[in-house]
C-alpha cells in the first residue's frame, strides 16, 4: 500500500464527492474552505467528465422532447 499524507486523503474526498453529484455547497463547507469559489478553482478538473455528462443529458433530453435548432 502506498504512503499517503492527509492532504491526498482531503483530494480524494474531494474529486469522489464531486463526481458523486454532492453539491459543492456541501463540500466547501465539509473541506472548511473560505468560499465555493476556492473549491471550484481548486477541483475544476474534476469536472471536466461532468461537462461532457451534461451535454449528452441535454441532447437526449432535447431529442426526446423533438426540440430542433
Amino acid at each position: 500500500i502506498p504512503q499517503f499524507r492527509f492532504h491526498d486523503l482531503r483530494h480524494t474526498y474531494a474529486v469522489i464527492s464531486i463526481k458523486a453529484g454532492v453539491d459543492l455547497k456541501t463540500i466547501s463547507e465539509t473541506m472548511g474552505h473560505y468560499s465555493v469559489a476556492f473549491t471550484l478553482d481548486t477541483y475544476a478538473f474534476a469536472l471536466d467528465d461532468m461537462k461532457t455528462e451534461g451535454a449528452q443529458k441535454m441532447q437526449k433530453y432535447m431529442t426526446e422532447q423533438q426540440f430542433s435548432l
